[in-house]
């Protein structure tokens, strides 16, 4: 559960992505979330976010002191690459607006080349873009080896 901000949808407006301050968010990661994942990590299976807002609750639980584990609180949890994710393996998401960190979290994923084909490809197909948009299935090309969970 995260409470989703006006902030999510601000344009990144820094020149050099480092220096950018995401808004706080408020979110919580329950026990029953961090028993399914660890089932499913347990199982052989991938975890697969559905929204980005799903990510960045699971990725701020895997952040704290002491790895992966039920929280709630403020994130301000700003995930661009070179970012590796910790608990989420692919994600199901919107096709977002350029400089936005919904979009920098996904290159987390498929890393900035992909990205950027991937979008174009969208781009020649006439997908739609934003909350009402298309959605896509991003599988990353090579499994993060190093997992919180």
């Amino acid at each position: 559960d995260l409470a989703i901000g006006p902030g999510t949808f601000k344009p990144v407006d820094t020149e050099r992505i480092e220096d950018y301050r995401i808004h706080a968010e408020h979110c919580s990661c329950p026990t029953e979330t961090v028993a399914a994942v660890q089932r499913c990590r347990e199982a052989g299976g991938r975890v697969i976010a559905v929204g980005t807002t799903s990510v960045r609750t699971l990725e701020t639980a895997a952040a704290q002191p002491g790895g992966f584990a039920p929280y709630q609180g403020w994130t301000s949890l700003f995930l661009h690459p070179p970012a590796r994710l910790r608990v989420v393996d692919g994600l199901m998401t919107n096709f977002h607006l350029p400089r936005s960190s919904l979009l920098m979290l996904v290159a987390c994923l498929t890393g900035r080349d992909r990205l950027l084909e991937s979008y174009a490809t969208a781009i020649a197909g006439g997908y739609r873009f934003f909350s009402y948009g298309d959605a896509m299935l991003i599988l990353p090309l090579d499994p993060t080896p190093d997992r919180a969970t």
